[in-house]
């Protein structure tokens, strides 16, 4: 019976029902101090993400691979069929041969909505061992 007062003449008064707020106050402040004084410390990072339609012209010459949905791969150079049929091992060594020694070439992969995506990081993964040093994805604009 902690809150519970006795009268010197043997009464009882009716217990407190009040929330102490001092140690939440308290609790608060230094919660308060600790963000004041780490927010200045903490430093903002930037995040530098690519924008879309910013290229000033477009590349002299571009390079595509079409993946089919039976596995197969098709080159094209500036819109235009290069060869028919090429397998994985023989892309790296056409590209190389389309690029003419400038590594800075685009390349484009293109694939049917079938086709496995593992399929498509093959391709990726054998051109970037060749060393093809700019390769990107090509997506299907929708109409607004």
């Amino acid at each position: 019976m902690a809150n519970v007062a006795m009268r010197p003449g043997g009464s009882r008064r009716r217990t407190i029902n009040e929330i102490n707020m001092v140690p939440f106050i308290d609790v608060m402040l230094v919660l308060l101090i600790i963000f004041m004084v780490s927010a200045p410390l903490i430093s903002p990072s930037v995040i530098d993400l690519p924008s879309v339609g910013q290229a000033k012209r477009q590349p002299d010459k571009v390079i595509e691979i079409v993946v089919n949905s039976d596995d197969t791969l098709k080159l094209r150079m500036n819109g235009k069929d290069e060869a028919a049929r090429v397998g994985l091992k023989e892309v790296a060594a056409r590209v190389a041969t389309l690029q003419g020694g400038s590594v800075n070439t685009p390349v484009v992969i293109q694939a049917d909505r079938n086709v496995k995506y593992e399929q498509v990081v093959k391709v990726m993964d054998t051109l970037q061992k060749a060393g093809v040093q700019r390769v990107g994805l090509a997506v299907k604009a929708t109409g607004a």
